[in-house]
Protein backbone atom coordinates (compact mmCIF):
# COMPACT_ATOMS: atom_id res chain seq x y z
CA UNK A 1 0.00 0.00 0.00
CA UNK A 2 1.31 3.44 -0.94
CA UNK A 3 1.92 5.64 2.09
CA UNK A 4 2.24 9.37 2.63
CA UNK A 5 5.98 8.83 3.17
CA UNK A 6 6.20 7.26 -0.30
CA UNK A 7 4.55 10.33 -1.83
CA UNK A 8 6.86 12.65 0.10
CA UNK A 9 9.95 10.79 -1.13
CA UNK A 10 8.72 10.84 -4.75
CA UNK A 11 7.92 14.55 -4.62
CA UNK A 12 11.08 15.48 -2.75
CA UNK A 13 9.21 17.07 0.15
CA UNK A 14 8.44 16.26 3.78
CA UNK A 15 5.46 14.15 4.84
CA UNK A 16 4.10 17.31 6.53
CA UNK A 17 4.03 19.07 3.17
CA UNK A 18 2.13 16.15 1.66
CA UNK A 19 -0.31 16.36 4.57
CA UNK A 20 -0.74 20.08 3.98
CA UNK A 21 -1.58 19.47 0.32
CA UNK A 22 -3.94 16.57 1.05
CA UNK A 23 -5.77 18.58 3.70
CA UNK A 24 -5.97 21.71 1.51
CA UNK A 25 -4.06 23.87 3.95
CA UNK A 26 -2.93 27.28 2.67
CA UNK A 27 0.60 28.62 2.25
CA UNK A 28 1.90 25.74 0.12
CA UNK A 29 3.74 27.05 -2.92
CA UNK A 30 1.80 26.32 -6.15
CA UNK A 31 4.75 24.52 -7.75
CA UNK A 32 5.17 22.36 -4.62
CA UNK A 33 1.46 21.57 -4.56
CA UNK A 34 1.59 20.54 -8.23
CA UNK A 35 4.60 18.29 -7.59
CA UNK A 36 2.89 16.57 -4.67
CA UNK A 37 -0.37 16.12 -6.61
CA UNK A 38 1.59 14.64 -9.52
CA UNK A 39 3.29 12.17 -7.18
CA UNK A 40 -0.06 11.23 -5.66
CA UNK A 41 -1.44 10.49 -9.11
CA UNK A 42 1.62 8.61 -10.32
CA UNK A 43 1.77 6.40 -7.23
CA UNK A 44 -1.97 5.92 -6.93
CA UNK A 45 -2.01 7.17 -3.34
CA UNK A 46 -5.46 7.15 -1.76
CA UNK A 47 -6.36 9.17 1.30
CA UNK A 48 -8.21 7.35 4.06
CA UNK A 49 -11.06 9.86 4.08
CA UNK A 50 -12.86 8.40 7.09
CA UNK A 51 -9.73 8.42 9.19
CA UNK A 52 -8.75 11.89 8.06
CA UNK A 53 -12.22 13.23 8.86
CA UNK A 54 -12.05 11.78 12.34
CA UNK A 55 -8.62 13.31 12.93
CA UNK A 56 -9.25 16.73 11.42
CA UNK A 57 -12.99 17.21 11.76
CA UNK A 58 -13.08 18.00 8.03
CA UNK A 59 -14.82 16.42 5.06
CA UNK A 60 -12.91 18.09 2.23
CA UNK A 61 -16.14 19.61 0.90
CA UNK A 62 -17.11 23.28 0.78
CA UNK A 63 -20.45 24.76 -0.20
CA UNK A 64 -20.99 27.42 -2.85
CA UNK A 65 -24.42 29.05 -2.79
CA UNK A 66 -25.46 31.19 -5.76
CA UNK A 67 -28.77 32.82 -6.75
CA UNK A 68 -29.11 30.99 -10.10
CA UNK A 69 -27.16 28.02 -11.38
CA UNK A 70 -28.29 28.49 -14.99
CA UNK A 71 -27.33 32.18 -15.05
CA UNK A 72 -24.32 32.48 -17.37
CA UNK A 73 -22.37 34.64 -14.95
CA UNK A 74 -22.79 32.24 -12.04
CA UNK A 75 -22.24 29.17 -14.22
CA UNK A 76 -18.92 30.64 -15.35
CA UNK A 77 -17.93 31.55 -11.78
CA UNK A 78 -18.92 28.10 -10.48
CA UNK A 79 -16.61 26.47 -13.04
CA UNK A 80 -13.73 28.69 -11.91
CA UNK A 81 -14.33 27.93 -8.22
CA UNK A 82 -14.61 24.18 -8.84
CA UNK A 83 -11.30 24.21 -10.72
CA UNK A 84 -9.57 26.26 -8.01
CA UNK A 85 -10.93 23.99 -5.30
CA UNK A 86 -9.86 20.82 -7.14
CA UNK A 87 -6.28 22.11 -7.25
CA UNK A 88 -6.45 22.23 -3.46
CA UNK A 89 -7.97 18.79 -3.11
CA UNK A 90 -11.44 20.11 -2.25
CA UNK A 91 -14.87 19.23 -3.58
CA UNK A 92 -17.59 21.84 -4.07
CA UNK A 93 -21.30 21.31 -3.38
CA UNK A 94 -23.45 23.82 -5.27
CA UNK A 95 -26.57 25.32 -3.70
CA UNK A 96 -29.17 27.47 -5.50
CA UNK A 97 -30.90 30.17 -3.44
CA UNK A 98 -33.12 31.89 -5.99
CA UNK A 99 -31.82 35.19 -4.56
CA UNK A 100 -34.34 34.92 -1.71
CA UNK A 101 -33.61 35.83 1.88
CA UNK A 102 -35.33 32.71 3.21
CA UNK A 103 -33.27 30.30 1.14
CA UNK A 104 -30.01 32.10 1.90
CA UNK A 105 -30.77 31.84 5.61
CA UNK A 106 -31.58 28.14 5.19
CA UNK A 107 -28.27 27.50 3.42
CA UNK A 108 -26.35 29.22 6.22
CA UNK A 109 -28.19 27.35 8.96
CA UNK A 110 -27.89 23.88 7.36
CA UNK A 111 -24.37 23.98 5.93
CA UNK A 112 -22.84 22.48 9.07
CA UNK A 113 -25.40 19.65 8.99
CA UNK A 114 -24.39 18.98 5.39
CA UNK A 115 -20.78 18.64 6.60
CA UNK A 116 -19.34 21.56 4.66
CA UNK A 117 -15.97 22.73 5.93
CA UNK A 118 -16.81 26.26 4.80
CA UNK A 119 -19.26 28.18 2.65
CA UNK A 120 -18.94 30.65 -0.21
CA UNK A 121 -22.19 32.62 -0.26
CA UNK A 122 -23.22 34.90 -3.10
CA UNK A 123 -25.92 36.79 -1.27
CA UNK A 124 -28.65 38.87 -2.85
CA UNK A 125 -31.46 38.72 -0.28
CA UNK A 126 -29.85 39.26 3.12
CA UNK A 127 -29.81 42.70 4.75
CA UNK A 128 -28.23 44.43 7.75
CA UNK A 129 -30.96 42.94 9.94
CA UNK A 130 -29.66 39.44 9.17
CA UNK A 131 -26.04 40.02 10.19
CA UNK A 132 -26.39 38.04 13.43
CA UNK A 133 -27.55 34.99 11.44
CA UNK A 134 -24.13 34.85 9.79
CA UNK A 135 -22.38 34.31 13.12
CA UNK A 136 -21.93 30.54 12.81
CA UNK A 137 -19.26 28.06 13.90
CA UNK A 138 -17.76 27.51 10.45
CA UNK A 139 -16.13 29.92 7.94
CA UNK A 140 -18.23 31.93 5.47
CA UNK A 141 -16.91 34.17 2.71
CA UNK A 142 -19.41 36.46 1.01
CA UNK A 143 -19.34 37.16 -2.71
CA UNK A 144 -21.18 39.60 -4.91
CA UNK A 145 -22.91 42.85 -4.20
CA UNK A 146 -21.96 44.82 -1.12
CA UNK A 147 -25.48 45.64 0.04
CA UNK A 148 -24.85 45.36 3.77
CA UNK A 149 -22.01 45.18 6.25
CA UNK A 150 -21.18 41.90 7.93
CA UNK A 151 -18.14 40.89 10.02
CA UNK A 152 -17.01 38.45 7.34
CA UNK A 153 -14.56 38.40 4.46
CA UNK A 154 -16.29 39.81 1.39
CA UNK A 155 -15.37 39.58 -2.29
CA UNK A 156 -17.32 42.39 -3.92
CA UNK A 157 -18.08 43.27 -7.51
CA UNK A 158 -16.89 46.60 -8.92
CA UNK A 159 -20.54 47.55 -9.31
CA UNK A 160 -20.45 51.31 -8.85
CA UNK A 161 -17.12 51.83 -10.60
CA UNK A 162 -17.91 49.50 -13.50
CA UNK A 163 -21.35 50.96 -14.23
CA UNK A 164 -19.95 54.47 -14.09
CA UNK A 165 -17.16 53.52 -16.50
CA UNK A 166 -19.60 51.89 -18.94
CA UNK A 167 -21.82 54.99 -18.88
CA UNK A 168 -18.84 57.30 -19.34
CA UNK A 169 -17.85 55.17 -22.33
CA UNK A 170 -21.25 55.85 -23.92
CA UNK A 171 -20.97 59.56 -23.14
CA UNK A 172 -17.52 59.62 -24.75
CA UNK A 173 -19.18 58.16 -27.87
CA UNK A 174 -21.35 61.28 -28.05
CA UNK A 175 -24.52 59.81 -26.56
CA UNK A 176 -26.71 62.21 -24.59
CA UNK A 177 -29.88 60.19 -23.95
CA UNK A 178 -28.63 57.14 -22.11
CA UNK A 179 -31.19 54.78 -20.61
CA UNK A 180 -30.65 52.40 -17.71
CA UNK A 181 -32.64 49.22 -17.13
CA UNK A 182 -33.97 49.51 -13.58
CA UNK A 183 -34.06 46.27 -11.61
CA UNK A 184 -37.45 45.38 -10.10
CA UNK A 185 -36.42 43.72 -6.85
CA UNK A 186 -34.64 46.49 -4.95
CA UNK A 187 -33.79 50.17 -4.94
CA UNK A 188 -30.35 49.28 -3.50
CA UNK A 189 -28.56 49.05 -6.82
CA UNK A 190 -24.91 50.19 -6.78
CA UNK A 191 -24.72 49.82 -10.57
CA UNK A 192 -27.57 52.27 -10.99
CA UNK A 193 -25.75 54.60 -8.60
CA UNK A 194 -22.68 54.45 -10.85
CA UNK A 195 -24.82 55.19 -13.89
CA UNK A 196 -26.49 58.14 -12.16
CA UNK A 197 -23.14 59.55 -11.08
CA UNK A 198 -21.85 59.51 -14.65
CA UNK A 199 -24.91 61.10 -16.29
CA UNK A 200 -25.20 63.73 -13.55
CA UNK A 201 -21.53 64.67 -13.92
CA UNK A 202 -22.10 65.11 -17.66
CA UNK A 203 -25.17 67.30 -17.10
CA UNK A 204 -27.53 64.70 -18.62
CA UNK A 205 -30.98 63.59 -17.53
CA UNK A 206 -31.27 59.99 -16.34
CA UNK A 207 -33.67 57.73 -18.23
CA UNK A 208 -34.86 54.68 -16.29
CA UNK A 209 -36.67 51.80 -17.98
CA UNK A 210 -38.47 49.44 -15.61
CA UNK A 211 -38.06 45.71 -16.21
CA UNK A 212 -40.26 43.02 -14.69
CA UNK A 213 -37.54 40.40 -14.13
CA UNK A 214 -33.82 39.85 -14.60
CA UNK A 215 -33.92 37.83 -17.82
CA UNK A 216 -33.39 38.38 -21.53
CA UNK A 217 -37.08 38.22 -22.44
CA UNK A 218 -38.10 40.78 -19.82
CA UNK A 219 -35.42 43.16 -21.06
CA UNK A 220 -36.51 42.78 -24.69
CA UNK A 221 -40.13 43.45 -23.78
CA UNK A 222 -39.29 46.47 -21.63
CA UNK A 223 -37.13 48.12 -24.30
CA UNK A 224 -39.71 47.37 -27.00
CA UNK A 225 -42.50 48.84 -24.86
CA UNK A 226 -40.46 51.96 -24.06
CA UNK A 227 -39.79 52.59 -27.77
CA UNK A 228 -43.45 51.95 -28.66
CA UNK A 229 -44.48 54.56 -26.08
CA UNK A 230 -42.23 57.14 -27.73
CA UNK A 231 -39.46 57.23 -25.13
CA UNK A 232 -36.33 58.60 -26.81
CA UNK A 233 -32.85 57.31 -26.01
CA UNK A 234 -29.69 56.76 -28.03
CA UNK A 235 -27.89 54.32 -25.73
CA UNK A 236 -28.61 51.74 -23.06
CA UNK A 237 -26.43 50.87 -20.08
CA UNK A 238 -27.63 47.43 -18.99
CA UNK A 239 -26.53 46.13 -15.60
CA UNK A 240 -25.99 42.56 -16.85
CA UNK A 241 -24.98 41.06 -20.18
CA UNK A 242 -28.23 39.08 -20.33
CA UNK A 243 -30.23 42.29 -20.08
CA UNK A 244 -28.04 43.91 -22.72
CA UNK A 245 -28.74 41.00 -25.10
CA UNK A 246 -32.45 41.43 -24.42
CA UNK A 247 -32.18 45.17 -25.07
CA UNK A 248 -30.60 44.51 -28.46
CA UNK A 249 -33.44 42.12 -29.29
CA UNK A 250 -36.09 44.60 -28.20
CA UNK A 251 -34.49 47.38 -30.26
CA UNK A 252 -34.30 45.12 -33.33
CA UNK A 253 -37.99 44.23 -33.01
CA UNK A 254 -38.73 47.97 -33.00
CA UNK A 255 -36.66 48.51 -36.16
CA UNK A 256 -33.53 49.94 -34.54
CA UNK A 257 -30.06 48.64 -35.29
CA UNK A 258 -27.22 48.33 -32.79
CA UNK A 259 -24.82 50.12 -33.01
CA UNK A 260 -26.06 52.24 -35.96
CA UNK A 261 -29.10 53.65 -34.14
CA UNK A 262 -28.42 52.66 -30.56
CA UNK A 263 -25.34 51.84 -28.48
CA UNK A 264 -25.55 49.19 -25.76
CA UNK A 265 -23.23 48.10 -22.95
CA UNK A 266 -23.50 45.17 -20.56
CA UNK A 267 -21.82 43.99 -17.38
CA UNK A 268 -20.19 40.65 -16.37
CA UNK A 269 -18.49 39.52 -19.62
CA UNK A 270 -20.23 36.15 -19.78
CA UNK A 271 -19.09 33.90 -22.65
CA UNK A 272 -22.16 34.84 -24.71
CA UNK A 273 -21.08 38.50 -24.80
CA UNK A 274 -18.34 37.84 -27.34
CA UNK A 275 -20.62 35.73 -29.57
CA UNK A 276 -23.73 37.87 -30.00
CA UNK A 277 -24.36 39.83 -33.19
CA UNK A 278 -23.26 42.51 -32.61
CA UNK A 279 -20.75 41.40 -29.99
CA UNK A 280 -21.28 43.11 -26.66
CA UNK A 281 -19.26 45.85 -25.04
CA UNK A 282 -19.17 44.98 -21.35
CA UNK A 283 -17.55 45.44 -17.98
CA UNK A 284 -15.38 42.37 -17.36
CA UNK A 285 -14.69 41.43 -13.73
CA UNK A 286 -11.67 39.15 -13.37
CA UNK A 287 -13.35 35.80 -12.72
CA UNK A 288 -10.07 33.97 -12.17
CA UNK A 289 -9.01 36.43 -9.46
CA UNK A 290 -12.48 36.18 -7.91
CA UNK A 291 -12.31 32.40 -7.56
CA UNK A 292 -8.69 32.39 -6.40
CA UNK A 293 -9.19 35.08 -3.73
CA UNK A 294 -12.43 33.56 -2.46
CA UNK A 295 -10.77 30.16 -1.99
CA UNK A 296 -7.69 31.70 -0.37
CA UNK A 297 -9.81 33.63 2.14
CA UNK A 298 -11.91 30.57 2.94
CA UNK A 299 -8.92 28.26 3.35
CA UNK A 300 -7.22 30.72 5.66
CA UNK A 301 -10.34 30.86 7.84
CA UNK A 302 -10.60 27.06 7.77
CA UNK A 303 -7.00 26.96 9.00
CA UNK A 304 -7.94 29.17 11.96
CA UNK A 305 -6.97 32.67 10.78
CA UNK A 306 -8.30 35.40 13.09
CA UNK A 307 -7.26 38.46 11.06
CA UNK A 308 -9.96 41.17 10.87
CA UNK A 309 -12.58 40.71 8.13
CA UNK A 310 -11.28 41.70 4.70
CA UNK A 311 -13.02 43.33 1.75
CA UNK A 312 -11.60 42.68 -1.69
CA UNK A 313 -12.95 44.49 -4.76
CA UNK A 314 -12.61 42.43 -7.92
CA UNK A 315 -10.47 44.13 -10.59
CA UNK A 316 -12.25 44.88 -13.86
CA UNK A 317 -11.75 46.15 -17.38
CA UNK A 318 -14.08 47.57 -20.00
CA UNK A 319 -14.01 45.42 -23.12
CA UNK A 320 -15.11 47.39 -26.16
CA UNK A 321 -16.87 45.38 -28.84
CA UNK A 322 -19.27 46.03 -31.71
CA UNK A 323 -22.32 47.13 -29.71
CA UNK A 324 -20.77 50.50 -28.87
CA UNK A 325 -18.57 51.16 -31.91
Amino acid sequence: MVTMQDVAQAAGVSPMTVSNVVNARPHVKPETRERVLAAIQDLGYRVNAAGRNLRTGRTGTIGFAVPEIDNQYFAHLIARVVDEAAERGLRVAIEQTGATRETEIEVVSTSRNRLYDGLLLSTAGLTDADTDLLQVDYPIVLLGESLFDAPLDHIIMPNHEGAREATEHLIARGRRKIAYLKRPDTDMDPRRAGYLEAVTAAGLEPILIEIEALDIGSSARAVGAALAQGLEFDAIAAFTDNLAVGAIRGAADAGLRVPDDLLVTGFDNVPLAALTVPSLTTIAPDHAVTAHTALEFLLERMAGSTVPPRTFTIPHTLIERESSR
